[in-house]
């Protein structure tokens, strides 16, 4: 029953919805602990590409000491990266859109409430769904078609 209902994804998380009004409406605010681990394995690549860590081993734990670096190679990562929110049930393609993260304290997810109406979602207590694209294909898709800015006026 467990496996029908549904499925543990990697690069994936859940959490909270509030409303982030000073946010742009193409930017989402991801906590850093969600963060953190949806780019983990980027954080390390960024780790040993600026010779930070010489091993995997190494930038593990750089990130579980929570080294100021860490962040900053996060953030660098985070630019490049769109995320997709989904808030289920989804019945139509505004159901799941693009954002640009940036990183929030807190658990929650920030959100514009202006972009709400698409996903159905209100700020009492509604989850939303983070994935990562990770090809550059998805990535690119992500970017062009599912933005939310791009899907505001007509969601035809």
């Amino acid at each position: 029953r467990e496996t029908l209902l549904g499925k543990r994804v990697d690069y994936s998380g859940r959490s909270v919805i509030v409303v982030g009004p000073s946010l742009s409406l193409h930017r989402c605010g991801l906590p850093r602990e969600i963060a953190i681990e949806l780019f983990h394995t980027f954080v390390i690549r960024g780790l040993i590409r600026q010779h930070i860590a010489s091993n995997i081993g190494v930038a593990k734990s750089k990130i579980r000491e929570k080294a100021p670096i860490v962040w900053e190679i996060l953030q660098e990562v985070m630019q490049g990266h769109p995320v997709l929110l989904n808030r289920a049930p989804t019945l139509h393609r505004l159901g799941i859109q693009a954002f640009q993260p940036i990183l929030v304290e807190g658990r929650a997810i920030c959100l514009h409430p202006l972009v709400c109406k698409g996903f159905n979602a209100d700020f009492d207590g509604d989850q939303m769904a983070v994935h990562i694209p990770l090809s550059l294909e998805a990535q690119a898709e992500a970017r062009l078609l599912m933005f939310s800015h791009m899907n505001l006026l007509s969601p035809a």
